[in-house]
């Protein structure tokens, strides 16, 4: 049986604090060495692109029809390129992923926009707005920076994505702990 993180947060709080701590541990160090957590992060998903290519090709003959099987054949192979050039050419890998996020970054920069325009007259639509400004700002740093920004883009990101989910859950094995004592008393 599966178990939820809530429910391990009550059951088990001392491990999900030490998980939490270790989560926000590792995203520190993630932050101290981006160029680093880059690489390992680029090696990651050659990997899982070269996995991905494996199932495109078993899946492709499942499928019924020539060119079902034709178009599944041409993103497996895509995926198998894409991954072994990421594993032999990191570096490279790192500077192309650096500037798909920072491109990212703008295009949800943009929606963002246009959803605050929509939204701009409802309760808490600032945040939008202020969502799309952080998000802009970022991509345009990336961007204007590329390909310096590659040294430390993914693997800054990767790190403060961690250290968020790491207070997030500690700060939630925290609440569900005093939750269990208020209702023990």
């Amino acid at each position: 049986m599966s178990t939820t993180f809530p429910s391990m947060a009550i059951r088990h709080p001392v491990w999900s604090i030490v998980w939490s701590v270790l989560i926000i541990v590792i995203g520190l160090l993630a932050i101290g060495l981006p160029l680093a957590t880059s690489f390992g992060v680029v090696l990651i998903i050659g990997w899982l692109l070269i996995f991905s290519s494996v199932t495109q090709v078993i899946h492709a003959f499942q499928t019924k029809g020539i060119a079902s099987i034709f178009w599944k054949l041409v993103v497996a192979f895509v995926y198998l390129g894409v991954g072994i050039y990421f594993l032999a050419h990191p570096l490279l890998g790192v500077a192309g992923l650096t500037l798909a996020i920072g491109i990212f970054f703008l295009a949800e920069a943009a929606m963002d926009f246009f959803a605050y325009l929509r939204a701009r007259k409802s309760h808490g639509s600032g945040w939008i707005l202020f969502d799309g400004i952080g998000t802009l700002i970022l991509g345009l740093l990336i961007w204007s920076q590329w390909p310096l920004s590659s040294t430390w883009a993914i693997g800054t990101l990767v790190g403060i994505s961690m250290v968020m989910s790491g207070i997030t859950r500690l700060m939630i094995t925290l609440a569900a702990r005093k939750l269990s004592e208020t209702h023990i008393e």
